[in-house]
């Protein structure tokens, strides 16, 4: 402890001391890391319905989704960030998306797109076989309206995910939905 005057204060363990020349170096680790998360996630696609191919098209040259820093999809879990549920979920599938779901190293984020991955879906939601949404199954992050939704709408719900990510993961649900 130091007195200084008539107050005393405690030594702070993570106190910042001057640098040479006289200048002060402040930088936060964490933040440094969700940045580089948030800017280089390398979706799974889980397309089981027609939102597949709003999701392809998103990856494909017209929308890019790279330029935001989804790079290329990958075909295995161990090597994604963010799992892409595009389309309608059935009873016998639910158990492969946990798996792959379990497979994915953390930080591990998961869009649900479509009515069909959020709710069920308008076509199928009293059939018994389907799921009533995928976080039935596994936790989602981001929940994307629509039948199907536009590929914009996923490049939002992706950037609204990277502003997730950046945050620290403090943000709760994230809903987008049609204007």
């Amino acid at each position: 402890m130091k007195e200084s005057g008539n107050t005393t204060q405690e030594a702070f363990p993570g106190q910042v001391h001057q640098a040479p020349g006289g200048g002060i170096l402040v930088s936060k680790l964490d933040e440094v890391i969700n940045w580089a998360r948030a800017n280089s996630l390398w979706p799974l696609v889980f397309g089981t319905s027609c939102c597949a191919i709003e999701m392809m098209s998103t990856a494909a040259p017209k929308y890019d989704w790279s330029r935001f820093g989804f790079e290329v999809a990958r075909a295995t879990p161990r090597q994604a960030d963010v799992i892409i549920i595009a389309g309608t979920i059935v009873n016998k599938m639910a158990p492969v998306l946990k798996r792959l779901y379990d497979q994915m190293p953390d930080p591990k984020y998961v869009v649900a797109m479509g009515a069909c991955a959020t709710s069920g879906g308008p076509f199928f939601y009293n059939t018994y076989s389907v799921v009533k949404g995928a976080d039935h199954v596994i936790p989602v992050d981001v929940y994307i309206a629509g039948c199907p939704p536009r590929p914009e709408a996923l490049i939002h719900a992706l950037i609204a995910l990277q502003d997730k990510i950046k945050a620290g993961g403090r943000i709760d649900k994230i809903r987008i939905e049609k204007q």
